[in-house]
């Protein structure tokens, strides 16, 4: 009571920031007059200006009233738009870091060109995150228009580039692209042995469209770059034949009366638990699956592969559903986003998981692979100098912003008042009341000549939907992840007079929907087929533009765009999204939310409350409950889910910064080797470490030196460094250990100074880097491989009174220590072995070499006349200018391969 009172007479925080922005705003505008004037030369001059000013020391907060105003002149010259004040406040708050909340159809495309123009005159590179390919083309391309007009270069990172592209892509002054291909690109730059190769460049400012859906929603599942494993896909198809012969059962709680007390008993061979989307075999199961598989025991040690396989097989048939889960097209099982409805072509799920569901749908297994690069979204942003982002719906999720990413949402208040009409949830019993209700309303709404756009949560439901209105004749548009290549026309048309559109969650974030239809989309849409395209739409453009002109006070007169929803999502952001596509710039409009007791959310997360009341006041079929105690009841149930996922995030954020820290240090020792000036002292620091912990080991410092034991330090020296070192001048009585461990060093620093005289300097040096570099990878590769089994298991340390996040740190941290010591090792062993091979050797080699190929292409062929199977090859083929693999530093066709 006090906080609502305090709040009336101060203002929130929300309406403090937006008031100290104001003042700024007013100074913007008193530019306007003065820049009207300029000529357009004059106006793009501003831009070197600027640059002028910042090189003598102005910062950005200064030029930012000038700067503003310089984009808001050229976007009306070029792209007939004015961008209002409130758009002048949101790219203030993008300037300054922070989340900018607007509602759909204000302009956060035009609003972001703000800070995007103002931070690009640093020459650092601003980048700009889109959804999706689509909209990054679709953006680079309109808003690079103003970029180029003021002087600024644009370039676009879309899926299919090649490095050269990606590299001149980055190196202008705003790059559009997708999350995925700037992650990607990092972790890729950091598996290169040439910095010149790199493509990517310090990561500056980057401002994040869609924010809640990529750095929230996408965030749940990491980036990994992987290769292909030994593994067989024989046992998943083995596995997969026996699940179907077990019987779903269900946990059953039973209440002692005596002592008051519970017990849980499982029924059936498996159980599910969908709060936790979690299969577990009972007791019962694991008999049956052990029986089925002819083994004794599977839980013991040399069944563990079997138990992983049977656990994420079961996964894939019990939790994990054709049309909502995953779609198979093209002979490919391919995941469906569970939040934007979108397909997730490349993506996998790891950990054999996708190979099961592979399996269960009878499509070719792909080999499992095993990860070569991994981060997380949440780590790679953080790495942003400035990070910003907008979105429509983010306050909701404003605690997780501010706790992972650091980043503040200000909601900025809409150019014109919002008119649209949310009305309260209905509930109905079943499904099928549920859906006989909603086509009535669209059949009214459609007479009407209203748009409507129904939203659904999974790809089935949307066809179920769709069979039943095409039985009542009304034509309509479904767009889901099986039409995402046609999402933006579809939703571009979504505001016709009396259109009606299903769509899963995608809804087409980024394309307005305008009553009437968009008139532009629309001509591009009908000018697809033709020869010209170009000619074509230039041809229809006006006659759309009239038709969509007279269908919008239609649509007006008819209510504007109705939203209406057949089920709830998790999260309260998303349906606040469908919400959002209605009552644009003032528009009017209604949205209204049908459910039923079997809809999942309610089915899973609490529905015996209203249940009851309905069986209470005796609801006859078909009749439903309408009520605001409803609506926030489900409002509950959805904070809980989300609060819930914002936990699962949350655990892999703190998991992962553990091995952030350790991919730092990779990726900054792999940037040191590559630059290269210093390897010598790198390999004699490397040699210093070596050698004094041998010295530790073998020469303690408590105790006499008598109890020095040189014959193994001499033995472990010999394996370090190819040679047995010189000890005889070692006199146990006067001998520090200090002096002992200089005494060896300078020995392995003389062989190593003479390898390099052998081999000259530059070659050196080069042997050097590749063998370091070479050794890290292939080392940094296992260990990711060692975490990712520590990570699976450490949930059991709880049983034992343990904290496993700190188990984890711990014992990850000595996983890392161990590799180091082993990169330290095998680099030494080679640096001191390896030899200059004379030409004759080469050539006995060579021979030798084919000989054995050719008696293995023998033994092959004779297989293959046994068998009649394909040969399927082993290893990739070693190019022509690959470097050799017998580690001499030379291309293979100089080398073995000449």
């Amino acid at each position: 009571m006090i906080g609502k009172f305090i709040k009336k007479v101060v203002g929130s925080k929300n309406d403090r920031d937006l008031k100290k922005m104001q003042p700024l705003v007013e100074q913007i505008n008193s530019h306007e007059a003065e820049f009207e004037v300029l000529t357009d030369e004059q106006l793009k001059a501003k831009t070197e200006e600027f640059r002028k000013r910042l090189a003598a020391g102005e910062v950005l907060d200064q030029l930012l009233p000038e700067a503003f105003a310089v984009v808001r002149e050229a976007s009306k010259r070029v792209l007939g738009l004015r961008p209002f004040n409130v758009q002048l406040i949101g790219g203030m708050v993008l300037n300054g870091g922070k989340i900018a909340e607007m509602k759909t159809g204000e302009g956060k495309t035009l609003m972001a060109t703000l800070p995007i123009y103002l931070n690009a005159l640093t020459g650092k590179g601003v980048h700009v995150v889109t959804v999706n390919d689509y909209l990054a083309k679709r953006d680079a391309e309109w808003m690079g228009k103003l970029y180029r007009f003021l002087g600024l270069t644009v370039d676009c990172i879309v899926h299919g580039l090649n490095d050269v592209q990606r590299k001149a892509a980055y190196a202008a002054d705003i790059t559009y692209g997708t999350n995925n291909e700037f992650g990607f690109d990092y972790l890729r730059d950091n598996m290169k042995f040439d910095l010149d190769e790199y493509v990517q460049r310090d990561l500056h400012y980057a401002i994040v469209d869609e924010v809640d859906s990529i750095l929230i929603d996408e965030a749940r599942t990491p980036l990994i770059i992987s290769g292909p494993s030994e593994s067989s896909s024989d046992l998943y198809e083995k596995v997969d034949q026996i699940i179907p012969h077990l019987q779903k059962g269900e946990v059953i709680e039973e209440r002692d009366g005596k002592i008051g007390q519970s017990t849980k008993r499982h029924t059936g061979e498996f159980t599910v638990d969908e709060k936790a989307k979690s299969a577990a075999l009972t007791e019962a199961g694991v008999s049956k699956v052990e029986k089925l598989l002819h083994i004794d025991n599977l839980y013991e040690p040399q069944n563990i592969e079997i138990l992983h396989h049977v656990n994420q097989a079961l996964k894939a048939h019990a939790l994990f559903k054709r049309d909502v889960d995953y779609v198979v097209q093209d002979g490919e099982v391919q995941i469906v986003d569970e939040f934007t409805g979108r397909l997730m072509p490349g993506r996998r799920w790891s950990d054999g998981l996708h190979q099961a569901v592979e399996a269960k749908e009878g499509v070719k297994i792909a080999s499992e692979n095993q990860t070569l690069a991994t981060i997380t979204f949440q780590n790679y942003f953080r790495m942003y100098e400035k990070l910003a982002g907008m979105t429509g719906t983010a306050e909701t999720e404003a605690v997780e912003f501010n706790e992972i990413y650091g980043l503040d949402v200000v909601v900025i208040p809409t150019n014109r008042p919002m008119q649209r009409i949310d009305k309260a949830d209905v509930i109905y019993k079943t499904e099928k009341e549920k859906f006989l209700a909603v086509v009535e309303d669209i059949v009214a709404c459609h007479k009407n000549d209203q748009p409507v756009l129904v939203g659904t949560i999974t790809i089935d439901k949307s066809e179920v939907l769709s069979a039943l209105l095409k039985k009542r004749g009304i034509p309509h548009n479904v767009l889901n992840a099986k039409q995402h290549e046609r999402e933006a026309y579809i939703v571009a048309q979504a505001g016709s007079k009396g259109a009606v559109t299903i769509a899963t969650n995608m809804a087409g974030r980024g394309t307005d929907i305008v009553l009437g239809g968009n008139p532009e989309m629309m001509a591009r849409a009908e000018a697809a087929g033709a020869e010209d395209p170009e000619a074509r739409f230039n041809e229809l453009l006006p006659q759309f533009v009239e038709r969509c002109q007279a269908d919008r006070q239609d649509v007006l007169d008819a209510g504007g765009l109705y939203i209406l929803g057949t089920e709830r999502h998790e999260s309260r952001r998303i349906d606040n999204q469908l919400r959002g596509r209605s009552g644009r710039q003032g528009d009017p409009g209604k949205s209204h939310f049908y459910l039923s007791l079997e809809d999942d959310l309610l089915r899973i997360f609490g529905s015996q409350r209203v249940a009851f009341v309905m069986d209470k006041l005796k609801i006859p079929e078909g009749e439903p409950i309408e009520h605001g105690i409803i609506s926030r009841a489900i409002e509950n149930a959805q904070k809980k889910v989300e609060g819930h996922n914002f936990d699962i995030r949350k655990h892999l954020i703190e998991y992962d910064d553990v091995m952030n820290r350790q991919r730092d240090v990779i990726y900054t020792q792999r940037r040191e080797v590559l630059g290269g000036e210093q390897l010598q002292d790198t390999f004699k620091g490397i040699v210093a470490d070596t050698v004094a912990d041998m010295v530790v080991t073998f020469c303690p410092d408590k105790g006499a030196a008598a109890d020095w034991d040189l014959t193994r330090l001499s033995s472990d020296f010999f394996n370090q460094f190819n040679f047995t070192p010189d000890l005889s001048s070692v006199d146990l009585a006067r001998t520090r250990r200090e002096e002992l461990e200089e005494l060896l060093i300078n020995q392995a620093e003389r062989r190593l100074q003479e390898k390099e005289d052998e081999f000259t300097t530059p070659v050196m040096g080069q042997l050097m880097r590749i063998l370091l570099l070479q050794t890290i990878d292939s080392q940094w590769k296992d260990h990711l491989l060692s975490v990712d089994y520590l990570k699976e298991g450490i949930g059991l340390r709880g049983y034992g009174q343990k904290n496993p996040k700190e188990e984890y740190k711990r014992e990850a941290y000595a996983l890392f220590m161990e590799m180091m010591g082993r990169v330290r090792e095998e680099v030494l062993q080679k640096i001191f072995r390896i030899q200059l091979a004379r030409e004759e050797d080469v050539e006995k080699l060579e021979a030798q070499r084919q000989r054995q190929q050719q008696k293995i292409s023998m033994n092959r062929v004779d297989e293959e006349e046994k068998t009649k199977k394909p040969t399927i090859r082993e290893e990739d083929k070693i190019g022509r200018n690959d470097p050799c693999p017998c580690g001499s530093g030379k291309k293979y066709k100089k080398c073995c391969g000449k």
